[in-house]
């Protein structure tokens, strides 16, 4: 169905979503009432491979993401009534159940126009997921019916094109909360991305809780974005920044971290999915570590919500954060989760419009969380667009995606270790979708350029973590990085292109 120039109402919205969720299926396999998650996630059959032989027999059978985390938990308790005169509706979400059959890439693929194009004369491989995502038509289209029917600011108007506006963009935190099993909608917070939401915590909570001689703890694995802000506030209060060692494969080393870990650690900052090695951390276990010392613990997954179930009650953590724009959804929105009492304790971190319940010139009375932290006119449109994507990879099955994305990283990593001089970065066992290597005797940007020459889209450089690509002696690597519809003719492509360019073929880059 071509809707590059159609516009869907809510209803219509919903049914296509669960169209596209039936398309992307065969096979079904009779349903088991009873079944637990667990062994629903194993009856997904995997695709079958001719290319390449199965893998080791040592490696693990299916990774622990996979047999620990099933679909997130769907709360049948209405939502909490927002600080404001009107009840807030939120938008139908499609109950569409992952269904236990074959994946079908190519399907999702036909969801997104941008991917049915031609780069160089070569068809696009987007294969830099971990830098954007791209966005299919039901996102596009929900952001089209928001400017067209819409549009108008939250919360302080009383004419209809505010409510609407209103009930969209708190709908859309309610789809929020579901999908990351929060306690009630007001526990999250709306940010520009991750980033932000990393930095509100370190100077609304980091500079009320954390004194001199405290300590700060994060790991060998994060992002720029979650070691900066930390460094700041260690700076300005005289801490100490502490970090956990990772091993020669990309494995935060527990028993270094636990070490770490006392009654001066206040808070304990890591990341669920490595962005730069794809290394999955036991996050359950790394929050558990770190409340027996009574410290708080931020979790950043903005690598981790495109992958796998994310469940924030389970994990017990008191911060998640994650960026939309890796998620399908647009750029410039993401979301903050914190447990509802921790956030009634922090102070506002910025001032102005909406956040305020009272203003003086004597003094000012906040709004409750989370509008207390949302000052000024939000991210309207795209918090609403975040909405629709967050119900479109609901609708495919989380479950099912980590388990095509793992098929499809461990079909691309056995054909890659066939090229000489090519060697994988990060081979921890537990993985999502990212792949890191090198190439000797070429630089990694000009593998990305010739590899952009033949329409194949991957990302060179220190992917904003040089510390883990040092641990590793390296100031760069290429990053292939996978998504829903990613196929193997994307992988065969890949592989091919960068075995042309090791044999020094015409059009290739070579430094020695």
């Amino acid at each position: 169905m071509n809707t590059s120039d159609t516009t869907f109402s809510e209803a219509q919205l919903a049914k296509e979503i669960e169209r596209l969720a039936n398309e992307m299926f065969t096979a079904p396999l009779p349903a088991s009432p009873g079944i637990s998650p667990e062994a629903a996630i194993a009856a997904i059959p995997l695709v079958e491979t001719t290319a390449i032989e199965p893998p080791a027999a040592d490696a693990p059978a299916t990774p622990y993401f996979l047999e620990l985390a099933g679909p997130p938990a769907i709360s049948n308790a209405p939502p909490a009534s927002p600080a404001f005169a009107y009840a807030i509706e939120p938008e139908v979400v499609p109950q569409v159940a992952a269904s236990p059959g074959i994946f079908d890439a190519h399907a999702v693929k036909r969801d997104f126009p941008i991917l049915d194009q031609e780069v160089h004369g070569r068809p696009l491989v987007w294969l830099d997921n971990a830098a954007t995502t791209q966005k299919p038509n039901a996102v596009i289209q929900r952001l089209v019916r928001y400017y067209e029917h819409e549009n108008s600011n939250v919360h302080r108007g009383a004419h209809t094109l505010a409510a609407r506006a209103t009930d969209a963009y708190e709908g859309a935190r309610q789809e929020a909360r579901r999908f990351l099993n929060a306690g009630t909608a007001e526990e999250i917070v709306f940010v520009r991305g991750a980033t932000e939401a990393i930095n509100l915590v370190a100077q609304s909570w980091g500079r009320r809780n954390v004194q001199a001689g405290d300590e700060i703890v994060v790991t060998w694995l994060e992002h720029h974005a979650n070691i900066v802000p930390w460094q700041q506030l260690c700076s300005e209060k005289g801490a100490r920044l502490r970090v956990a060692p990772v091993d020669a494969r990309g494995q935060v080393i527990l028993e270094e971290y636990e070490r770490l870990l006392s009654d001066k650690t206040k808070i304990v900052a890591f990341t669920q999915v490595s962005n730069a090695l794809g290394t999955i951390v036991p996050a359950r276990e790394m929050v558990e570590m770190a409340h027996r010392w009574g410290a708080r613990v931020l979790v950043d997954g903005a690598q981790a919500v495109s992958h796998m179930p994310v469940d924030v009650q389970l994990l017990d953590c008191d911060f998640y954060v994650f960026s939309g724009h890796k998620i399908f959804a647009p750029t410039g929105i993401g979301v903050l989760y914190g447990k509802k009492d921790l956030l009634a304790t922090m102070p506002p971190w910025q001032g102005g419009g909406n956040m305020i319940a009272d203003v003086t010139f004597e003094k000012t009375v906040y709004q409750p969380p989370p509008w207390r932290f949302e000052a000024g006119t939000g991210n309207i449109a795209d918090a609403v667009g975040l909405g629709a994507a967050l119900q479109y990879v609901t609708a495919l099955g989380l479950p099912n995606i980590a388990r095509h994305e793992h098929e499809l990283r461990v079909y691309a990593e056995d054909c890659l270790k066939t090229i000489p001089g090519l060697r994988l970065v990060g081979t921890a066992p537990e993985k999502a979708g990212v792949i890191s290597f090198v190439l000797d005797g070429v630089r990694t940007e000009d593998v990305g350029g010739a590899l952009d020459l033949e329409g194949i889209a991957v990302r060179s450089g220190h992917h904003c973590a040089q510390p883990i690509l040092r641990r590793f002696g390296l100031e760069a690597t290429v990053r292939a990085s996978l998504a829903p519809y990613n196929t193997r003719d994307d992988i065969d492509a890949l592989v091919a292109a960068v075995r042309r360019l090791q044999l020094g073929r015409p059009g290739s880059f070579r430094t020695v």
